[in-house]
């Protein structure tokens, strides 16, 4: 079984003018931040736009990253829609790809009871065999899964993880709190900022989003508490506020890959209708990348 932990890079997927992908980009960027350290590899999450993405532009993805990362750490897909049989066609196709982990988010619009969603879970994990990291990011699909469910999917056995992107951090301790009692389940966090804070309390790390801008950086949250060196871990960890603070600009997906562009990378927009960044947010980004540029930020 994979073991799960430390810094996860949700990488986004690269597009050309025509907003079709670019998997020759996403080749280069998987080996970019892999170069940076980080300990898995993440694709169309939410900084990845699996919102927006087809199933069969999901499948070559899968098979473009499988092939590139060639085994260097484990690739974790994003296979959860909205239905249950949707969900269980498309990870039966990224467990014959050849992924690692599955990721699985809630079910979003329609409301879900927390038994709805213990029972799609549960049967999705019944349906594949492979290691399931549930995501519970209820700002965008509605739903929230409750610490008392995570608890109860945590006892099937390849269900062995839960990011958490509510950004709420009573949520991630309830989380670990009701997992304690299975050595090896993963509480991760969604948000880059409780990373450390995550660590401390007894996560396993976190599916960061700033590592498509910064993959070193990020890495070294998790490196530097693993060997000790808090006042080292927090430095790395405190280092990411200028940029995060440009989220207040737009949706932090297009931010990040706006980003990534101005670092000099073909990575195109977002799909529209979500690919808008004003000039007032390009200014600011660009001063908060000299300024970590000066201090050795990567």
């Amino acid at each position: 079984m994979v073991k799960i932990n430390g810094i996860i890079s949700p990488i986004l997927t690269p597009m050309k003018e025509d907003e079709s992908v670019n998997y020759e980009e996403l080749r280069v960027q998987i080996n970019r931040i892999l170069a940076g350290g980080v300990h898995g590899i993440f694709v169309f999450g939410t900084n990845g736009e699996g919102y927006i993405l087809s199933e069969e532009e999901k499948v070559e993805i899968m098979k473009v990253a499988v092939d590139e990362v060639n085994g260097r750490v484990p690739v974790y897909a994003s296979t959860g829609l909205i239905g249950t049989a949707d969900t269980i066609r498309l990870s039966k196709k990224a467990q014959e790809i050849g992924v690692d982990v599955l990721s699985i988010i809630t079910p979003s619009f329609a409301a879900a009871s927390q038994e709805e969603l213990y029972t799609h879970f549960k049967t999705v994990a019944e349906s594949v065999d492979m290691p399931i990291v549930l995501y519970n990011i209820p700002a965008r699909t509605g739903n929230s899964l409750a610490p008392a469910t995570v608890g109860r999917l945590s006892k099937i056995s390849n269900i062995v993880g839960v990011k958490d992107s509510s950004g709420n951090f009573d949520n991630i301790l309830q989380y670990i709190e009701q997992t304690r009692d299975r050595e090896d389940f993963a509480v991760l966090s969604g948000n880059d900022s409780l990373i450390l804070w995550t660590l401390f309390a007894g996560g396993q790390g976190g599916i960061a989003g700033c590592s498509n801008i910064y993959p070193y950086v990020m890495a070294q949250i998790y490196e530097q508490y693993q060997q000790g060196n808090t006042q080292e871990a927090r430095s790395y960890q405190d280092s990411i506020r200028s940029f995060r603070d440009c989220f207040k600009y737009g949706n932090p997906n297009t931010i990040v890959k706006h980003t990534v562009g101005l670092l000099g990378y073909p990575v195109g927009n977002c799909r529209a209708p979500f690919n808008q960044v004003s000039d007032q947010a390009t200014e600011a980004l660009k001063k908060v990348i000299a300024q970590n540029q000066e201090k050795g930020m990567k």
